[in-house]
């Protein structure tokens, strides 16, 4: 595919979105990929690196490698991804922390309209691609209410994780982030790329790349022999995911980070949700939330000791999130 250097800068802002959407747990890089209008692309490329792409180096020089491995295009989307990845992993940090509800609402309206854009690209809906969206739907949904794992530091352990992770973060609607979350992960990795620790980085990146190369086969696989039901259970993904986006929150478990027990969140504060009480002392560290459900803006009122919802900001960040889906759309389809 031919493309001057406009592209390529279109590409990696594109890279841009995916990094900061995979950086939060809950959001998927995919979802970002697939309504820009890069995904299958992506995978094609991905999938395309074997030996046979070895040999050309070999036998017809790095030039016909290059063009063979998409490898500007790889280049371009993976330098968005990166720089965006490791910068916004910080601001996301703090803004999860400080303004929960905002960041949800903002990611809740731009998942929610992507489910339209996906599911519009289904060419013809028979039981197989309906029964498709269910099975999407009902796995994501389980997924997103899955405990956390208590934290791990182990180097094999990591390699794993980075492999599991990398395959959420090229499905759409399923978020990389969150299932390093469920692996007890997220945390030794988020401290990772804070501190600068090389190894930890390098062991997970390694894991990461494995599991990247053997899952984009079958993604490429499944496009090829079974489009829209793959489409539709892409679709089926995205929905299921709202589950775990929605701002409003009440925890239920919480496991003390000193200790590793997990123990009710009724015994730790009066107030209803994790992310208020952690707030409310200025400590993100002590506690982390195992089991939560979503509940109704007044709702969450009611158990914070009747504090602001946040309604009318949130919905105008769902509203946000919602126009930008329809800009990624727009420059997308001009892409193409």
């Amino acid at each position: 595919m031919q493309r001057k250097l406009t592209d390529y800068l279109l590409v990696s802002l594109k890279g841009i979105a995916m990094g900061a959407a995979d950086a939060v747990p809950g959001v998927s890089g995919g979802t970002i990929a697939f309504i820009s209008g890069i995904y299958e692309e992506l995978i094609t490329t991905i999938s395309n690196i074997n030996l046979s792409l070895f040999k050309t180096l070999k036998n017809e020089g790095i030039k016909a490698f290059w063009q063979k491995a998409n490898g500007n295009f790889l280049l371009a989307l993976l330098l968005g991804i990166i720089v965006s990845f490791v910068s916004f992993m910080r601001i996301a940090k703090y803004l999860l922390e400080q303004h929960p509800i905002l960041i949800w609402s903002f990611f809740f309206g731009l998942i929610l309209v992507s489910i339209y854009f996906v599911g519009k690209q289904i060419t013809k809906w028979r039981p197989l691609t309906i029964l498709a969206v269910i099975i999407g739907a009902v796995l994501a949904y389980y997924i997103t209410s899955l405990p956390s794992m208590a934290a791990n530091n182990n180097p094999w352990f990591l390699f794993f994780a980075g492999a599991i992770a990398i395959c959420a973060m090229i499905l759409p609607g399923i978020s990389g982030s969150f299932i390093l979350v469920i692996l007890g992960a997220y945390k030794t990795l988020s401290n990772a790329f804070h501190d600068f620790d090389l190894k930890k980085i390098a062991i997970f990146a390694t894991g990461a790349i494995v599991g990247l190369l053997s899952f984009s086969r079958i993604l490429k696989w499944l496009f090829k022999n079974y489009h829209n039901a793959t489409l539709a259970l892409l679709t089926g993904f995205i929905l299921g995911s709202l589950n775990k986006v929605w701002p409003w929150k009440q925890t239920l478990t919480v496991m003390d980070d000193a200790s590793g027990e997990i123990i009710p969140f009724s015994a730790v504060s009066d107030l209803g949700t994790l992310a208020v009480y952690q707030k409310s002392l200025n400590n993100f560290e002590s506690f982390k939330t195992v089991t939560e459900s979503s509940i109704l803006p007044f709702q969450f009122s009611e158990i914070n000791q009747n504090i602001s919802p946040q309604t009318l900001p949130a919905i105008i960040l769902m509203a946000a999130g919602f126009l930008t889906i329809f800009i990624l759309e727009y420059v997308g389809s001009k892409a193409k």
